[in-house]
């Protein structure tokens, strides 16, 4: 029911529609290109460091006076006390009246009813000169221009528009407004995250006959995407495509920008550089950075290092940002020595490393597991005088996190909050990622609600990583409900949303459901990225379906996406689910000689799929491999203990948990579980209720298969009066119990002989809706063939329905050509 719930509340709401033009044909003005630069910064930013007005200014002009109009000195107002430091803000084209009228609105004591009053003179007295009415006009436009500028400038967005929206009221507003003022005004309400409202004006000024150029696009795109509207600006530049409106280099910029942002597929971004080739638009040094950090988000170091010897030949020196940015490449792609190579030129140059260099390199290492150099970098950077900040703190938390040292974790949290470095988002969604994967779902709901009481607000990633939380925990209700509640947050589903919804209803065994969502993602216009291939081929890895896997494999290449060692664990997991163990040896081989290259995440990744086969050779081949290349994290040394376990190999397991404790990992809910297998099959099996005790005291949350393990000890041993008060433990937790509780019980009492007690359980388990599986059954009439009961076996079949009025007849079919198997 959630699953269905959670679909239609995915299809009921689709993103945004292409936004609405007015279909006209008109010729675009030609102005002056402004010199190439990066987007404006955020809006959030932006009134951080503009939020105060400064109280000494000039005073109102007197109307009735325009003569005599000549700019008054401004005194230069200290820094602490001025957030535009001190700079004045000027307009080499605004006429001594205009500065005055800025002069009146900018003034504290400007009322709104003064506008009309203010505005209005300014008009007639270009109306009553005696010269040309164009010139007059032309110079009411640029004073026009100048006073929205100097408003938003001054934080005065608002009256700003109320100027612009007077100006439109008047008969003559064709020869006013023109589309500098228009590209400033669409800016001004972007940055001001009011990107609706600049959309309409946009439109209207459309359908009222204005004739807007390719400045006033630029601005609308540039407003989408610094809202994170990325479809809506790739809508805009489409259609101004379409109406021959040819696009600069600054509006070729913003698009890069954003298709990096979306996670477009390398040959569309290429693609839309070829096209601006094709049209004559030079690159310039902004847009090969922009192209290398378009490389980042698909790991794609290979053609970032492409861009970067591009740019060298095309006669460009990389500057700070080049580098930085490569380093970043390098950072998301696992490749920490490519980095310190980077970094090495970077010096050799003349750029001294800053914060954001070292924070890409901690990146990198972080990345790659190597903790204990990225926690040598930050103790560089604080010995070269650069202060670690927010980002610095929360790469190395989500590290720790990620090798599962939670207690390194919280180490670097309360150092970042010694240092009175106050946490972001970022470091908050860190913070629920970790005590989310870790089933402590009290802290992780504290941690959300602390994101309000820090003044933050949750953001797409936030409600991202409460949807892989509760998808990897199976919790498939409250996947729905998160999505709900990020929809009523206001949260438009894009292609990462999608990407997570893929993964966590797959992870809770609804496939179905997480293909249904990949369709519904092509439907809404969304291409498939990196992420999105690979979160598809988790999927299917899941349900062992390798065929399948092995053709969207094949799309990848086909539409030039490169795989990454992501697509390569998937496959592994798919051969592995789906017991293709010729074809999972053929990829190892692979990767151990080098055709893949043995990157520490496949090399991990073998050990898993080799211990879930229980391949205890490839298993500590793999990793041994793995810890040539560096310590191997909590997932691998669990998966060791599980496989060590499954044999009682005790003193193997024991080594496995001290080279645990040795690397500062914080053994896991798995881990026990692993143990309690281990020990419930030998005869020490009281140790398992022993170890399910010491889950509780250490505030985890035992799961289902740990009771089931515990019940298992004591039903094996005929302990069944503790077996029973384990169950009830069940109960009072929280937690349902399941096939294979009611199981073990029936087939121990089958064993025993106490056939009345085993049915009992049946109907229990009937009444209290837990769907049989056909080793309920097979326990029963086992146990009756054990004890040379053979026409007691019978009997339990032919009256099967009275007990069970769901079974079907194929069931009781198969039971019986059991009975006879046994006996024959």
């Amino acid at each position: 029911m959630a699953e269905k719930v959670a679909l239609s509340l995915l299809l009921s709401n689709p993103p945004p529609t292409k936004p609405q033009f007015p279909s006209q044909t008109h010729s675009h003005h030609q102005p002056v290109i402004p010199t190439s630069s990066p987007p404006p910064i955020a809006p959030l930013l932006q009134n951080l460091l503009l939020s105060n007005q400064h109280s000494d200014f000039l005073k109102p002009i007197n109307p009735k006076n325009p003569s005599n109009l000549s700019p008054r000195p401004r005194t230069r107002i200290g820094k602490a006390r001025d957030p535009n430091r001190g700079k004045p803000w000027s307009h080499h084209r605004l006429s001594p009246l205009g500065q005055q009228v800025l002069n009146s609105l900018t003034d504290p004591s400007f009322e709104s009813t003064e506008l009309d009053k203010i505005l209005s003179h300014l008009f007639e007295y270009y109306q009553d000169e005696s010269s040309s009415i164009s010139g007059n006009m032309d110079s009411l436009s640029m004073d026009v221009l100048g006073v929205i500028k100097g408003l938003g400038f001054y934080k005065k967005c608002d009256l700003a528009v109320s100027v612009f929206e007077w100006v439109r009221s008047r008969k003559e507003c064709e020869l006013v407004l023109n589309c500098s003022v228009v590209a400033v005004i669409v800016s001004m309400l972007g940055k001001q995250g009011k990107v609706s409202a600049a959309a309409s004006l946009f439109n209207n000024l459309r359908k009222d006959g204005l004739d807007l150029d390719v400045y006033a696009y630029t601005s609308l795109i540039t407003a989408y995407a610094s809202n994170g509207r990325y479809r809506d600006a790739v809508l805009v530049f489409r259609k101004m495509e379409e109406e021959g409106c040819k696009p600069t280099l600054i509006t070729y910029n913003v698009i890069l920008n954003v298709y990096g942002k979306m996670g477009m597929p390398w040959s569309k971004i290429s693609g839309l550089v070829e096209g601006m080739k094709s049209a004559g638009v030079a690159l310039d040094d902004y847009t090969y950075n922009t192209l290398i950090s378009c490389c980042r988000r698909g790991s794609l170091y290979e053609e970032a290092v492409q861009v970067f010897e591009e740019m060298k030949l095309a006669g460009f020196s990389p500057d700070k940002v080049t580098y930085n940015s490569l380093l970043d490449v390098y950072g998301k792609s696992r490749r920490p020595k490519e980095a310190m190579e980077v970094l090495k030129e970077m010096e050799t140059n003349g750029f001294s490393p800053s914060i954001v260099t070292y924070n890409s390199l901690i990146s990198a290492y972080s990345r790659d597991g190597l903790l204990r150099e990225a926690m040598e970098l930050k103790t560089q950077m604080v010995e070269k005088g650069i202060k670690p900040d927010v980002f610095t703190y929360t790469t190395l938390l989500s590290g720790f996190e990620k090798s599962g040292k939670d207690e390194y974790a919280m180490r670097v949290f309360e150092q970042m909050r010694a240092a009175g470095c106050k946490p972001n988002i970022c470091t908050f969604n860190a913070l629920i990622k970790m005590h989310g994967n870790r089933g402590k779902f009290a802290e992780m709901m504290k941690v959300f609600e602390e994101i309000k009481t820090c003044n933050c607000v949750p953001d797409i990633v936030t409600w991202n990583t409460l949807l892989a939380v509760f998808g990897q925990n199976g919790m498939d209700s409250e996947v729905s409900g998160v999505f709900k509640e990020m929809k009523r947050a206001g949260f438009v589903p894009e292609r990462d949303t999608f990407n997570t919804l893929i993964s966590a209803y797959s992870r809770c065994g609804s496939f179905e459901q997480a293909m249904a969502v990949y369709k519904r993602m092509l439907e809404a216009g969304v291409g498939p990225d990196l992420s999105s291939y690979n979160a598809v081929l988790a999927a299917l890895a899941r349900g062992g379906l390798w065929e399948q896997s092995e053709k969207i494999f094949t799309e990848m290449k086909d539409v030039s996406c490169k795989p990454n060692e992501l697509t390569y664990c998937s496959l592994l997991h798919a051969y592995a689910n789906g017991k293709e163990i010729e074809r999972m040896r053929a990829l190892a081989e692979e990767i151990y000689s080098g055709v893949t290259e043995p990157v520490a995440v496949l090399l991990k990744t073998l050990v898993l799929v080799n211990s879930k086969c229980d391949l205890l050779m490839e298993a500590e081949h793999a990793f041994m491999e793995l810890r040539k290349k560096g310590s191997p994290d909590l997932s691998t040394l669990n998966a060791m203990i599980a496989i060590y376990g499954r044999r009682q190999m005790v003193a193997k397991a024991n080594e496995i948990l001290n080279l645990m404790d040795e690397s500062g990992f914080s053994p896991s809910l798995a881990t026990y579980n692993s143990l309690m297998y281990m020990y419930s099959r030998s005869e020490n099996f009281q140790r398992s209720e022993e170890i399910l005790k010491d889950i509780l005291a250490k505030g985890l949350k035992p799961d289902i298969i740990s009771y089931n393990t515990v019940i298992f000890a004591y039903c094996r041993n005929g302990r069944m009066k503790e077996a029973s008060r384990i169950f009830s433990e069940i109960k009072d937790s929280g937690l349902v119990p399941d096939v294979i509780t009611y199981n073990t019980f029936v087939a121990s009492y089958a064993a025993d002989s106490m056939f009345e007690e085993a049915i009992d359980v049946v109907k229990y388990m009937i009444k209290n809706g837990c769907k049989r599986n056909q080793n309920t059954y097979n326990s029963i009439v086992d146990g009756y063939c054990k004890h040379n009961r053979r026409a007691d076996a019978s009997t339990f079949v032919s009256s099967l329905r009275e007990l069970d009025p769901h079974v079907s007849k194929e069931e009781e079919c198969r039971l019986t050509e059991r009975i006879m198997k046994k006996w024959s």
